[in-house]
């Protein structure tokens, strides 16, 4: 019988605010690779002092290629798969170790609570958030996504208890940088599927993201926060848009 061990793929670009304590609580795990898209924090020192092995993959393809690339580079037998700024608590832990003792599926779903700028979230379609993050190898793969890349398996997948804690936005500065590459990831990969924008697009379906964030997924409930996050997503949708209409007068310009 095959011994049962556990793998943690993490990627990262200067994810030095969390990673330490990222890697600390996962210390259990037999491998933890961390693949690296060109820091320049010391989130490469970091993770090789919590025993990483870290490799270099600056060629940027996407958050699922990336990610995939992660799970490759792991040998054992399961795998828990981790964005640098999650930390696994104590309870999860204990759940993952019993999980793996005597596993019932292949493929396990975590309860992730998410914070945006030191507020944690329990609306806005933030929570509840069960993904699915801890697979044996083989049963599953990440999508090529270049942005909102997903586990996709093909077996039922069960629950786990214990929460995985997220520090998604930790102050407004990173608000703004995630709209920025978020917007423009989702803006390529619309194109890259022959999708077209225009300014109309952009503004409709921006106003009903805040909709849809602040009344029908119960924003307002979180308070300011609930606020910020609505208004958050329908920048990001307005300006993939937005971006997404000007690649496609710049291709056309070229034809």
């Amino acid at each position: 019988m095959q011994e049962t061990t556990l793998g943690v793929a993490i990627i990262t670009k200067n994810a030095a605010a969390r990673l330490a304590e990222c890697l600390q609580a996962v210390a259990f795990a037999d491998q933890i690779v961390v693949i690296d898209g060109g820091s320049t924090d010391g989130t490469a020192e970091i993770a090789r002092a919590h025993g990483a092995r870290v490799l270099e993959q600056t060629d940027w393809p996407g958050f699922g290629p990336q990610k995939n690339r992660a799970v490759d580079a792991l040998t054992t037998s399961w795998i828990l798969s981790l964005d640098a700024d999650e930390i696994v608590t104590p309870e999860l832990a204990a759940a993952i170790r019993a999980t793996l003792a005597a596993p019932t599926a292949d493929v396990y779903a975590v309860d992730r609570l998410s914070s945006f700028c030191g507020h944690w979230i329990h609306h806005s379609g933030w929570y509840p958030d069960w993904i699915p993050r801890l697979f044996k190898r083989g049963a599953a793969r990440f999508s090529d996504d270049l942005v909102h890349e997903r586990l996709v398996f093909d077996t039922p997948s069960q629950r786990l208890t214990g929460k995985l804690m997220h520090y998604s936005y930790e102050d407004f500065e990173g608000v703004l940088r995630k709209l920025d590459a978020y917007s423009t990831a989702g803006a390529q990969q619309r194109h890259a599927a022959g999708k077209r924008g225009s300014f109309g697009k952009a503004l409709g379906r921006g106003a009903w993201a805040f909709v849809r964030t602040y009344v029908l997924r119960r924003g307002f409930l979180d308070g300011r926060a609930g606020f910020m996050i609505a208004v958050f997503n329908a920048e990001t949708v307005y300006y993939r848009f937005l971006k997404l209409a000007r690649m496609g007068e710049q291709t056309r310009r070229e034809e």
